[in-house]
C-alpha cells in the first residue's frame, strides 16, 4: 500500500444512549474518556446496531404525521383538482 495516503485514525468510544463500544475511526471530538489508560474520543450516535429496531426485534412508533401533512400541503390541492375533472 502507498504510504501517507490514508487518513489518521484514532481510538473512539461510540455511545448510543444505552450502549458503549470502542473502535477505531477518523472522527475526533472535543469530548474524551480514558479507558484502560488510552484516551478515546467520545462520539454520540442516535442509532446503532445495538439499539436499531431491525436488529433488536423491538418495535418503535415512528411519527409519520409530519410527512403526511407535508405531502398534503404540496400535492393536496392538485389531487382535489384532478378529482373534479
Amino acid at each position: 500500500m502507498k504510504e501517507k495516503i490514508h487518513p489518521a485514525t484514532y481510538p473512539v468510544l461510540f455511545v448510543d444512549g444505552e450502549h458503549e463500544w470502542t473502535g477505531i475511526s477518523t472522527a475526533k471530538t472535543n469530548n474524551t474518556r480514558t479507558i484502560d489508560g488510552v484516551e478515546h474520543y467520545v462520539v454520540n450516535v442516535e442509532i446503532s446496531a445495538f439499539s436499531h429496531p431491525f436488529y433488536t426485534g423491538q418495535k418503535r412508533l415512528v411519527d409519520t404525521a409530519g410527512r403526511v401533512e407535508k405531502f398534503m400541503r404540496r400535492y393536496g390541492q392538485q389531487m382535489q383538482n384532478q378529482g373534479k375533472k
